[in-house]
């Protein structure tokens, strides 16, 4: 069976798309993926790091005024009849889009073909693309039970995020989601890898792979506080690397040697380490991109959830779907250096901890990948049923 997807602009939605690939070849080997993305977007090294087949098509964004809305609307046109002509070719039996302007001439050029469309919505909230598409779609993923109603009646259904297979291994899941026999003794060897203490909590603090300045400097402006009673991975992202660099070797000047040796710092993880560094923490602290919803609670665990105040209304929603559940607490980005260290400090007492923890959990959706694969593979079957009827 030939099965198009379609993702890009960014990694938010490539990355779930690719765990449901994996997921869809581990149960179907016979299964034949193209990815249709943009020309200019990260996707297209991400795609083929992942072993699959990779087209590009000029796009643009729906919104803007004037010449900007004239500009994207061509730019629209001529993918649409550029996806066209690689559908007619590849003919796939279904097609999976995860979001953003670069879907829109292959969700365009399939429905014009008669073939079914299945969009995975990974936040909470869906944007302006996702809302265009879903008219046309004949099924909607979604991450969150919260998210159904915002589509009509029996399209949308609720699915969990869909994690890689590494990330899946370290918490001791097989790649489609079911319990591993013998689950692999990870956190001893992520203790190991960052040199931590088995005796001490620890605290994982991130902003994704480019870094996130005011979470950055509102940790090391913490760190005299937060040493004495939490061990810290800080992970800087590439763009603040030298700074806090600079920092930490001022802050290892005043600070007594046991207690910066708990502070450990890292550029960027790949995959398989920041399994490794999810696997050791006892309380997390990030932005809140939609791969929150899934990789804390597979790991089961709390997080203070800072969204970026830039990008419009999903990480606040993302934010606000975990706190309210009691997996997360929220705290805006304007808020960091007055209230870090304390919501820190308030979150590493045990029954919280062990509370949240809890609540994290009862989230996990191990198997949400393999559910999406076989929702793919069912419309395909429905529509191939249709044809024939």
């Amino acid at each position: 069976m030939n099965i198009l997807f379609s993702g890009g602009g960014t990694g938010g939605g490539v990355y779930p798309a690719i765990a449901i690939a994996s997921a869809l070849t581990a149960r179907h080997p016979e299964s034949n993926i193209l990815w249709m993305g943009s020309t200019t977007g990260p996707e297209s090294d991400l795609v083929a790091r992942a072993g699959l087949d990779y087209v590009s098509v000029p796009s643009g964004p729906l919104v803007g005024v004037g010449l900007k809305a004239i500009s994207g609307a061509v730019k629209i046109a001529a993918g649409t009849l550029k996806a066209w002509g690689i559908i007619g070719k590849f003919k796939p039996s279904v097609l999976l889009i995860t979001g953003g302007w670069a879907t829109l001439p292959a969700a365009l050029a399939c429905w014009l073909r008669g073939i079914p469309v299945v969009i995975y919505m990974p936040d909470v909230e869906p944007g302006g693309t996702i809302k265009a598409i879903a008219r046309i779609a004949k099924r909607v993923a979604v991450t969150a039970e919260s998210s159904v109603g915002m589509f009509p009646p029996g399209r949308a259904v609720e699915t969990g995020y869909p994690l890689r297979a590494d990330l899946l291994h370290a918490a001791g899941f097989d790649p489609l989601g079911d319990p591993l026999p013998y689950p692999p003794d990870i956190r001893d060897k992520a203790l190991v890898r960052f040199n931590l203490s088995p005796d001490l909590k620890t605290v994982l603090v991130f902003g994704g792979s480019r870094g996130a300045r005011s979470l950055n400097r509102a940790l090391i402006a913490s760190l005299p506080d937060l040493l004495p009673q939490a061990q810290v991975i800080h992970i800087t992202g590439r763009l603040d690397w030298p700074e806090v660099q600079t920092r930490a070797a001022d802050l290892a000047s005043r600070l007594p040697s046991d207690l910066i040796s708990r502070y450990h710092i890292e550029e960027y993880l790949h995959t398989d380490e920041m399994a490794l560094a999810l696997a050791a923490s006892d309380l997390v602290v990030s932005r809140a991109g939609a791969s929150t919803l899934g990789e804390f609670p597979l790991f089961d665990l709390p997080a203070i959830l800072v969204p970026y105040p830039h990008a419009w209304r999903y990480q606040k929603t993302n934010a606000d779907y975990l706190d309210s559940r009691g997996a997360a607490v929220r705290l805006d980005d304007d808020k960091l250096h007055d209230q870090l260290t304390t919501r820190i400090t308030a979150l590493l007492e045990p029954s919280q901890l062990i509370a949240m923890s809890t609540a994290s959990g009862a989230l996990k959706r191990p198997g949400a990948a393999a559910r999406i694969a076989s929702l793919l593979l069912d419309v395909a079957a429905d529509a191939s049923a249709q044809a024939e009827g």
